[in-house]
């Protein structure tokens, strides 16, 4: 089952940002993970909008992989840099769909 992760970035300090950009790309890579998208072009269309400088969306074969990435001794000081110089959320969501399984979303909806 594919997951995909979210990351919301707000970056306080871009010093971390060329390095991480440059080598995070194949520790990706290297847990079977992909980028689908890694903008800062952000736009919200409803609700208040969040202090953000640039959102990924990255999908990976499994869970364990997401895990097996973030917690890669080599990721470990770009995950610390990120850290430092940015306010970051990641999320973690699989693929299911909710469609079917409540009463008021049916399937095919």
């Amino acid at each position: 089952m594919s997951v995909y992760v979210i990351a919301d970035i707000k970056v306080t300090d871009d010093e971390w940002v060329p390095e991480y950009a440059a080598r995070v790309h194949n520790l990706v890579h290297k847990h079977g993970g992909k980028y689908l998208a890694r903008s800062a072009n952000v736009r919200t269309l409803e609700g208040e909008p969040l202090d953000t400088s640039l959102i990924a969306l990255l999908v990976f074969p499994a869970a364990e992989a997401v895990e097996a990435f973030v917690t890669d001794p080599q990721y470990a000081p770009f995950a610390e840099a990120r850290r430092r110089g940015s306010e970051s959320r990641l999320q973690l969501i699989d693929d299911t769909d909710l469609a079917g399984t409540i009463a008021y979303l049916p399937k095919g909806a």
